[in-house]
């Protein structure tokens, strides 16, 4: 009889006590400031990250996983009796992780590996790893959750995310040099999402208003007000609005269950400080 476990990394940004819930496993990328590296969630907090930078005014670089730590966590969970292992990893569009955790499978015997390429990050990545973990938890098969996990995946998961910062995006090499004055001097808020496994602009929009407005009137356009889903609003530092914008949610989808959930260290490197998303999947 197969045990499966559902492995992500830590992009996914699911707190440990939900990890712990749900039996999700996770690896960490890292965040490198200067010649000091931390591993994201395990040693360096959002909250740290986004103190540090403020305070020093220098942003962080970020790394994917080695395979030699997945290969790592694929033995630990073959010791603990896991016949499988589904990894949901973020986007092989912005980074190796993926590649990393396929390597580490030709690495192990022990166990079978399942890869799953979310295409995207953040919480919109936890959507399939919660779905993930709640099918293993009730015995279903690898085969049969990567199934299902295709399907999500083929009929989208909608996130779209409010950029307040312009710096990283014009550090990270997005913006040029003009584009970055120009758009200070409008406050232009760019407005992101995924396409084709990487992060590109969807539209310019000036003030943080005007762009949180957008934002709403996407999910709306979407989701109708009646129907049953699950919406997660994604903050870097920004917890009090955040939480104003679950109430908001809320009495707007009276059946949909809204999570507060953030940006930590590896993706605030990119979007910065201010950010906000907004995710979800129908029920």
């Amino acid at each position: 009889m197969s045990k499966v476990a559902v492995l992500t990394d830590s992009t996914a940004y699911l707190p440990e006590q939900l990890r712990n819930e749900h039996n999700i496993h996770m690896v960490p990328l890292n965040v490198i400031f200067g010649n000091e590296s931390y591993q994201e969630e395990l040693e360096l907090g959002a909250l740290d990250f986004y103190k540090h930078v403020r305070e020093t005014g220098k942003l962080s670089k970020t790394s994917q996983p080695a395979a030699g730590m997945f290969a790592e966590k694929y033995e630990k969970l073959a010791g603990e009796g896991f016949t499988d292992v589904v990894v949901i990893t973020l986007s092989s569009g912005i980074s190796g992780t993926y590649q990393s955790a396929m390597s580490a499978a030709d690495m192990v015997d022990s166990i079978n590996v399942h890869l799953f390429d979310s295409e995207i990050s953040a919480f919109p990545q936890g959507f399939y790893v919660l779905e993930a973990a709640e099918m293993a938890n009730v015995g279903q098969e690898a085969e049969v959750i990567m199934s299902r996990l295709k399907d999500m995946r083929a009929k989208g998961v909608p996130a779209y995310f409010m950029v307040d910062d312009l710096s990283h995006l014009h550090r990270g090499g997005r913006l040029n040099s003009a584009q970055f004055i120009v758009g200070n001097l409008l406050q232009v808020k760019p407005v992101l999402k995924f396409t084709d496994k990487k992060i590109v602009p969807f539209e310019k929009i000036r003030t943080r208003k005007k762009a949180i407005k957008r934002l709403f009137e996407l999910i709306h356009k979407d989701l109708g007000t009646e129907e049953r889903a699950k919406i997660s609003i994604i903050h870097a530092n920004r917890e009090e609005e955040a939480q104003r914008y679950k109430s908001q949610l809320e009495e707007a989808f009276p059946n949909a269950e809204v999570i507060i959930s953030y940006f930590g260290a590896v993706i605030g490197t990119h979007l910065g400080e201010g950010s906000i998303g907004l995710t979800w999947v129908k029920d």
